[in-house]
């Protein structure tokens, strides 16, 4: 019998995730929570249909770990790509400024018809990204071993 696979399972080793349906995407939008990126890290292929991120993502799955160790947290990082894309528009993003420090918050998922829709990351400050899309196709994948998170903070959101 399969057994269904747990966050924790992730912890010790790379990710490597696929998402199809709004509830897969929840997943990889936990995971890319406070992700940070250059504006330059961010590729938009038209010919391919993909739209592409070369983000550093907190490793949420291995807080738990890290706060029971005694050990600083982690960053890790990670390709974001979505694919079957037909186009791409922003709004709060100075594309021009490849040194623009980006931070995601969240991605969600907007159905149209038949398939179809818009999946939107939520920066801070105001700026999203959005990709009209034929079908929901999202991976997030672990690229380089874990290094130290920087800051050495667990990310905040302060109200």
């Amino acid at each position: 019998m399969a057994e269904d696979a747990r966050f924790e399972d992730g912890a010790e080793r790379p990710l490597h995730l696929k998402a199809y349906d709004a509830e897969e995407l929840l997943v990889i939008s936990a995971l890319c929570q406070d992700a940070v990126l250059v504006a330059s890290d961010m590729k938009w292929e038209p010919k391919a249909r993909r739209l592409a991120f070369l983000i550093n993502r907190f490793r949420w799955e291995d807080q738990a770990a890290a706060e029971a160790r005694g050990r600083g947290y982690e960053r890790v990082r990670s390709l974001l790509v979505i694919s079957d894309v037909g186009t791409v528009s922003s709004q709060g993003v100075d594309r021009n400024d490849g040194d623009t420090v980006l931070s995601i918050l969240s991605l969600n998922w907007a159905p149209g018809e038949d398939g179809t829709g818009r999946i939107e990351l939520i920066l801070a400050g105001d700026g999203a990204i959005a990709a009209e899309v034929e079908c929901m196709d999202v991976t997030l994948k672990d690229v380089t071993r874990p290094y130290l998170a920087p800051s050495r903070r667990t990310p905040e959101h302060p109200a």
